[in-house]
């Protein structure tokens, strides 16, 4: 793809992802954006994020597969759970989208939380899930990193939310004027303050929930994170990777915690190799 022709695409993920495209509803609520046709392709975004975070994907997979980003409980436009409901319980709610969409077996992608839900998923659904992909996944917290999500996942409970904390987490200092920052902190502020504080209880206490289970892994399962991330460590992305049967980690250099946004082009390459497995 020649410069000029990237720079057309770029532009046009950053106009859909402003332009807040128009969703689907299944029947119990979840909101949802599709796109293509072919074998499905389903994507969970992160804590705190809405569909639009998926746009770069959306447009490159959906040259070849069908493409399904989904807004998380209590994100976006999707219903959310109970106040309280851990991980598992979102693994369960994206069983009950699959069913409602009447998809058998599908390619599972997810960012963050979502690829908590993502490994969940992998664990439990058996043959449901084709492939497996998780960007920036967590894996086994050390009790430091334990304690400060922790730590956060109460003071958003209680009604402290900062959003500047994560943003320097997720893109380090003096990204302040990219449009991946600037797109993230929009969709920060204006999440729901409830679907935030349940999501994100679950992400602080779900890094241990699968974490057994991917040597019963047998679908390909790609493990991408940047190597700057600093909760979302390479050194999780290369241990899940290694458990699976079928697993393969990417590290990103120069990239942190939102790889789909900041480098969509490997990011797009990753997943094309991935779904060709």
């Amino acid at each position: 793809m020649t410069g000029s022709a990237t720079a057309t695409r770029t532009s046009r993920s950053w106009a859909t992802m402003l332009a807040t495209p128009q969703r689907s509803r299944t029947a119990r609520g979840a909101a949802y954006r599709e796109a293509g046709a072919g074998e499905a392709v389903v994507l969970v975004h992160g804590v705190g994020m809405r569909l639009e975070a998926w746009e770069p994907q959306v447009e490159a997979l959906s040259a070849t597969h069908r493409v399904i980003a989904v807004d998380m409980p209590g994100h976006g436009e999707s219903a959310p759970l109970p106040s309280g409901s851990p991980l598992p319980r979102f693994v369960d709610w994206l069983g009950a989208v699959l069913d409602d969409l009447g998809l058998d077996a599908v390619n599972l992608a997810g960012h963050s939380m979502g690829a908590l839900i993502a490994g969940g998923a992998a664990a439990t659904l058996g043959p449901r899930i084709r492939r497996v992909a998780l960007l920036n996944g967590v894996h086994r917290r050390s009790p430091e990193a334990r304690a400060a999500v922790m730590g956060r996942a109460r003071e958003i409970a209680g009604g402290a939310v900062d959003f500047e904390g994560p943003l320097r987490r997720w893109f380090g200092e003096g990204a302040e004027d990219e449009a991946a920052y600037r797109l993230t902190r929009e969709w920060l502020a204006g999440v729901d303050p409830a679907g935030y504080a349940t999501a994100y209880a679950a992400f602080a206490s779900g890094d241990e929930t699968y974490a057994d289970a991917w040597p019963r892994v047998l679908c390909p399962a790609l493990f991408v994170t940047g190597d700057g991330d600093p909760n979302s460590t390479p050194g999780m992305a290369e241990t899940m990777a290694a458990a699976a049967p079928n697993g393969r980690a990417a590290i990103i250099r120069g990239h942190r915690h939102m790889v789909n946004l900041t480098a969509p082009e490997e990011v797009n390459r990753l997943l094309a190799d991935w779904l060709a497995r």
